[in-house]
C-alpha cells in the first residue's frame, strides 16, 4: 500500500504508532479486552497477523498473543529506543510498526507479542 494510501485511510493515533514507532498509552486500546472470536489485522494493509485462539490477558494494557497467525505475517528489528535491547515486531506486508515480542508469555511458545490496539482491524469470526 503507498504512503499515501496509508495516511488517508488510518486515524492519526495509528499512525503515530505504525509510521512512526509510537505507543498507545497502556490500557486505552479498544481491542486489549476483546474476548471475541475472530482475526487481528494490520490496520494499514489488512494482512491476517493474529487469531483470536493465542490471545490471552497478560496485565500488560496492550492486546497481547503468544504467537502470530503465520511467522511470515511478521518482521522483527531490534529496538534500543530507550536504552535496553527490545524486539520490535512489524507486518512484514507493509512495515507497519506493531508493538514488541518478550520472552515472558505463556506456553507453548514462551513468547508475549505486546501489540497496539490501533495498529489492528479485529474481524468477527462468522456465525454460521
Amino acid at each position: 500500500m503507498a504512503q499515501k494510501d496509508i495516511d488517508n485511510k488510518i486515524s492519526a493515533e495509528a499512525y503515530f504508532v505504525t509510521q512512526q514507532h509510537g505507543t498507545e498509552p497502556a490500557f486505552s486500546g479498544d481491542l486489549n479486552d476483546n474476548k471475541e472470536p475472530g482475526d487481528y489485522l494490520c490496520v494499514c494493509c489488512g494482512v491476517k497477523l493474529f487469531d483470536h485462539n493465542s490471545k490471552y490477558d497478560s496485565g500488560s494494557g496492550w492486546p497481547s498473543f503468544w504467537e502470530p497467525n503465520d511467522e511470515e505475517a511478521v518482521a522483527y528489528n531490534d529496538d534500543y529506543e530507550i536504552g535496553y535491547l527490545r524486539k520490535e515486531v512489524h507486518c512484514s506486508q507493509c512495515s507497519a510498526h506493531l508493538g514488541h515480542v518478550f520472552d515472558d508469555g505463556p506456553q507453548p511458545t514462551g513468547l508475549r507479542y505486546c501489540i497496539n490496539s490501533v495498529a489492528l482491524d479485529f474481524v468477527p469470526e462468522e456465525k454460521e
